[in-house]
């Protein structure tokens, strides 16, 4: 008995650990800035837990039959968590409020799980052996937690299946205690039935996860859903109406078939055409091939590497037939070479040089994107650039995030870059901003591939001018020490939010 006690303490532990890191990424993915999000949630949980612990003091009879109950409620809130989050971010006024309760209620209960199983144990051990073996599980438990999750669990199972599978540990928890001491608990029928109710429920909770997933975000998205999937890196969701393709990444827009040609020329064009007779070729993100596509466009091309930290992005665009008709089958080409790794690291670790490169990431919404625009990056890029070769980025709205758009200029002098700033508009987002960069003062194409359906050279005699409203503001240097660009952007974007 004693002995499948203490593996249950390993088990809790487990589980109380993957809650928290449910709850952490959750944030992470719904509100950005996984620093801040990850930073709250677990001291929110931890001071929980505290108040479990000193709750436990308060539990003086039936310790067995309230140690399973605790059980079955962690297992119900736990199991429960991911989904309800989910479904609910949407739909509440305040999410927050309803993040930082759902982690409380779970804190407290897992705070007071060791209390009171220390306390049914104490006869059946000396003191100091019960905390040796009581902690070792504990912390055991805590590392195998912490190595499941990034490398088991949210790659095989996503967010919504990790916690209902762990809600069923804790439901199996209480099953098993149950068993052990069923002539100690008071009402061990109703409890053993809602044990059975709770495991049930779980489990079919579990086999139709995607359904319910499904089912929460089909009114969230404007369109019908045509494919959704969490990898270990966001949520991707396609959507698809009769004229319209839209992909939304952790819930925000990333393009829309109608308009994303203005994007992506824009982002190519100005900077390529203006290399002579560009071989080498490298892109940063961009893993939907809509880039690829349009820098396929160039005869003298003979490379192009494309390095995208999910591999799940350029698998579903290198196999679904409607992504691939909208980027012309571009990631299956010859000259494409593939590589699943973060920008940064890969960068480093490079010794070629590439006549153009592309960053094509997402908006530095947090730090861990928000590391890509920064001095260090920016340095590791300009090492990688040929003498004569040109550098682009995507740079968000400077007219919703001026500061941030201009941020990103000035932190790109800083690197001994001449830079170029431009915009273009594009509907689904309105004025969008992309920057070049230069090893030696830019100068404009004086031709463009044929077949555009949006950049020419007349095009491209405006998009480099700014109106009052968008033009340049002093901003601070955006270095991996102080992330400035990420509290630009949350100010700015967040304020238009709202």
């Amino acid at each position: 008995m004693e002995t499948l006690l203490l593996i249950s303490v390993f088990v809790i532990a487990t589980c109380g650990l993957v809650y928290e890191l449910i709850a952490g990424t959750m944030a992470s993915y719904l509100l950005g800035d996984s620093v801040t999000q990850f930073s709250t949630v677990i001291g929110s949980y931890l001071f929980a837990m505290g108040i479990g612990a000193w709750l436990s003091k308060h539990i003086s009879r039936n310790l067995v039959a309230v140690f399973i109950q605790v059980e079955l409620l962690i297992g119900l809130f736990g199991g429960a968590s991911a989904i309800l989050l989910f479904a609910a971010f949407e739909h509440v006024a305040s999410f927050r409020l309803l993040l930082y309760t759902v982690v409380t209620i779970i804190g407290v209960l897992v705070g007071l799980e060791i209390p009171l199983l220390m306390r049914i144990l104490k006869d059946r051990f000396e003191f100091k052996d019960l905390v040796s073996r009581i902690f070792t599980f504990d912390y055991v438990g805590a590392l195998v937690a912490s190595l499941l999750f990034p490398l088991i669990l949210v790659p095989r199972l996503g967010l919504v299946q990790s916690a209902l599978l762990f809600g069923i540990l804790n439901i199996l928890v209480a099953l098993l205690t149950l068993h052990l001491f069923s002539r100690e608990i008071p009402w061990v029928r109703l409890m053993r039935g809602t044990a059975f109710g709770l495991l049930i429920a779980m489990t079919l909770a579990f086999a139709y996860s995607e359904r319910l997933v499904s089912f929460s975000e089909s009114s969230v998205y404007p369109d019908p859903i045509l494919y959704a999937r969490s990898s270990p890196y966001q949520r991707i969701v396609l959507t698809k109406s009769e004229h319209d393709l839209r992909l939304y990444l952790n819930g925000n827009l990333q393009f829309s078939s109608r308009d994303e040609y203005r994007y992506h020329e824009g982002l190519v064009h100005p900077g390529l055409a203006a290399v002579h007779n560009p071989r080498d070729v490298l892109v940063l993100g961009g893993g939907d091939g809509l880039a690829l596509r349009e820098i396929l466009k160039y005869p003298s091309v003979q490379t192009i590497t494309l390095v995208d930290l999910d591999a799940e992005m350029t698998r579903l665009f290198s196999t679904q037939p409607v992504l691939t008709q909208l980027n012309g089958g571009s990631l299956s080409s010859p000259k494409v070479k593939i590589i699943s790794q973060d920008a940064f690291i890969w960068l480093r670790n490079n010794r070629r040089h590439f006549d153009f490169i592309a960053a094509d990431f997402p908006d530095p919404s947090n730090y861990s994107i928000g590391k890509l625009y920064t001095t260090s990056f920016f340095r590791l890029v300009h090492d990688a650039l040929a003498p004569d070769g040109v550098f682009v980025v995507q740079c968000t709205s400077p007219l919703i995030a001026r500061k941030s758009f201009w941020c990103i200029n000035r932190t790109l002098q800083e690197e001994r870059f001449f830079t170029a700033p431009y915009h273009v508009y594009v509907p689904s987002f309105g004025e969008w901003g992309f920057i070049i960069g230069t090893t030696h003062p830019y100068m404009q194409p004086e031709q463009f591939p044929s077949g555009l359906r949006f950049m020419s050279l007349d095009t491209a005699q405006n998009i480099f001018h700014f109106p009052d409203d968008m033009k340049m503001v002093e901003t601070e240097v955006n270095r991996l020490t102080n992330q400035a660009l990420v509290r630009y952007f949350e100010s700015e974007w967040g304020g238009y939010a709202h």
